[in-house]
């Protein structure tokens, strides 16, 4: 390689080349080294684990539902009609009357179309302290037309049990556009009759519940399941140590922590990963023609024929003219067509069973049936034993 150089030149290109030799040693090595963590990477199987909170709630801590009834006022001539909605006018009245206003004797003459009539629902959170603000929905139960631009009046909020837990107040906003014209057009863009107040009521009583001092503690499965409730189990006893878990039914975890601290104890039981469990499942929603197929949904080899009767009938009336100096008239005469297609090319079909979902898809697939006869192939599937799963219909 070097035959045509001085000595002198020849050693120094050689340890030149033993240099650069040297110096991509470790890049290559590196190379190797990343190519095998990919492959480890890939090689790895991907467990959809998920964390306890996102699957289980503590017993206990909950929302409690709030609802009030309430005057909005304040709109543009799009309130109820006090003739025909008599709650409203009654409740006009009798605020009025709160406030130093008698109106009692002139009631006949109550004409305004600015206030209505609404219903305000809310959540109280679980630990609400009493001053806190929480949103407010607003609906009309009236004739009111549009809310937009109204005002919420002051308007006790109750739970359950009659008392009063919050108080409701606050500009309405509906997101809705409502426009009409002199001729009676209109143009409407979502619902103007119900809207939302950000923070619109002010939390008055709290529900109270001392988490702190509860050593025995439930943990509630949103999907109860059996294996999710064991493998919960076995993973808060690895992290906090054995017995502390018990799962007593599909739904229940048990936890005893009477030797610990219950808050932060629970903090991390939450960002514990778990693996869950479904059961197999098809959900079919008819009205909109949506399936929903659970990950365990297999179904046994069967073989399907399916084919629909189709008839067409159409009108095309034709035109029938008098011939010339004939004295006739010219007449529409009526023309229709039938024509009944049976789909006699659909062959019988053989659906494989298959291990996975991505097989189960790719046979339905092949069967070239749309949505609406999917369901009613699903229908038969199980009627003949062949699908292993529950049917839901909707």
């Amino acid at each position: 390689m070097f035959a045509c150089f001085p000595p002198a030149t020849k050693r120094r290109l050689r340890s030149r080349a033993a240099w650069r030799q040297n110096l991509a040693a470790p890049r290559t090595r590196r190379a190797i080294c990343c190519t095998a963590i990919i492959l480890v990477l890939a090689a790895t199987p991907c467990l959809a684990q998920v964390r306890v909170k996102d699957i289980a709630d503590v017993e206990g801590v909950r929302e409690n539902q709030l609802v009030g009834y309430g005057l909005v006022v304040g709109l543009n001539g799009t309130g109820d009609k006090l003739d025909n909605a008599v709650f409203t006018r009654e409740s006009l009245v009798g605020m009025l009357e709160r406030l130093g206003v008698n109106t009692r004797d002139q009631i006949a003459k109550l004409q305004t179309k600015n206030i209505a009539a609404v219903m305000v629902t809310g959540s109280l959170p679980s630990f609400a302290r009493s001053g806190s603000r929480i949103d407010v929905s607003v609906s009309a139960i009236g004739d009111a037309t549009n809310l937009s631009g109204g005002t919420l009046l002051v308007t006790p909020m109750l739970a359950a049990d009659g008392d009063v837990y919050a108080v409701g107040q606050g500009a309405v906003t509906t997101g809705a556009v409502a426009a009409r014209g002199a001729s009676g057009s209109s143009v409407t863009r979502n619902v103007p009759t119900s809207g939302k107040i950000s923070n619109g009521a002010i939390v008055e009583r709290e529900v109270s519940f001392a988490l702190g001092t509860q050593h025995q503690v439930a943990l509630a499965l949103r999907n109860p399941d059996l294996t999710t409730a064991r493998r919960m189990e076995l993973a808060i006893n690895d992290a906090l140590g054995a017995g502390v878990a018990h799962a007593t039914d599909p739904r229940t975890v048990e936890l005893n922590l009477r030797t610990m601290d219950v808050v932060d104890a629970l903090a991390r039981i939450e960002d514990l990963r778990v693996e869950p469990d479904s059961p197999a499942v098809v959900v079919i929603d008819e009205t909109s023609g949506t399936i929903v197929m659970g990950a365990n949904v297999r179904i046994s080899t069967v073989a399907i024929a399916q084919g629909n009767l189709t008839i067409r009938v159409s009108e095309a009336p034709e035109v029938s003219q008098p011939g010339a100096f004939s004295n006739g008239t010219t007449k529409t005469v009526p023309r229709s067509s039938i024509s009944v297609d049976t789909d006699h090319d659909h062959k019988l079909g053989l659906l494989n069973a298959a291990p996975t979902l991505r097989d189960l898809v790719a046979s339905l697939n092949a069967l070239g049936v749309g949505p609406r006869d999917l369901i009613s192939i699903l229908q038969a599937i199980k009627a003949a034993g062949a699908l292993q799963a529950d049917l839901e219909i909707k």
